[in-house]
């Protein structure tokens, strides 16, 4: 059963279109990956009603499960400006990671200013492999940060992506995962049940799944 939050959550993502399915007219990842879902929650942005209650639900996720929490640290470029609303809400600094060091000036990896030891929570706005949230972990721990989870509003639920958390002993909880979507998505009549199995055999094996759309 969904809890009221995740439905909620789902169900706000798919009337903005910060979520959208579509599995007779796959999309085309950057990776070249096709996909039957395609998700900007940058989108969720533009609404202040959807934007007020992602933050105020990652809010309370934060201090209901990171006690002690001194900063929070946004993933550019979509998580920064979630970040900046949750740190605002709890008045904590704020810091966010870049993709990779600046290329002048003084380099930084790191924009903003966090105290050595800093106990921090890594805002995300959607967790597909965990290969950016991650980076983003270890840059911080490399400069002396202490990470003590990440949150987001959004995964894709991926067992490898469950696995790579673990093996980087970063915990994370998301408002909304992919099967709870496609739950709601049935709910209320975004997609058939028909298109959701077929979503669901996506869900177990992208690759595959992409393979097999592309042939």
């Amino acid at each position: 059963m969904l809890n009221d939050t995740s439905a909620k959550i789902a169900q706000y993502l798919l009337e903005c279109e910060a979520v959208k399915l579509n599995v007779d007219e796959p999309f085309t990842w950057t990776s070249g990956m096709r996909s039957p879902i395609y998700c900007d929650n940058r989108v969720t942005l533009s609404y202040p009603t959807i934007r007020q209650y992602i933050t105020n639900e990652l809010v309370k996720v934060i201090l209901q499960n990171f006690n002690g929490v001194e900063a929070i640290a946004g993933v550019a470029t979509a998580g920064i400006a979630q970040g900046a609303l949750i740190a605002d809400k709890v008045n904590l600094p704020f810091a966010y990671v870049r993709p990779e060091p600046k290329k002048h000036g003084l380099k930084n990896s790191i924009e903003g200013r966090l105290e050595d030891g800093a106990k921090v929570v890594v805002v995300e706005d959607l967790i597909s492999t965990g290969k950016s949230s991650l980076k983003a972990v270890e840059d911080l721990r490399e400069n002396g940060i202490e990470v003590i989870g990440l949150v987001s509003i959004f995964n894709y639920g991926f067992a490898s992506t469950e696995e790579k958390f673990k093996e980087a002993k970063c915990p994370y909880i998301s408002l909304c995962n992919f099967n709870e979507m496609a739950k709601v998505a049935i709910d209320i009549n975004y997609i058939t049940a028909i298109q959701s199995e077929k979503i669901a055999l996506w869900s177990k094996d992208p690759q595959a799944w992409s393979d097999a759309i592309s042939q």
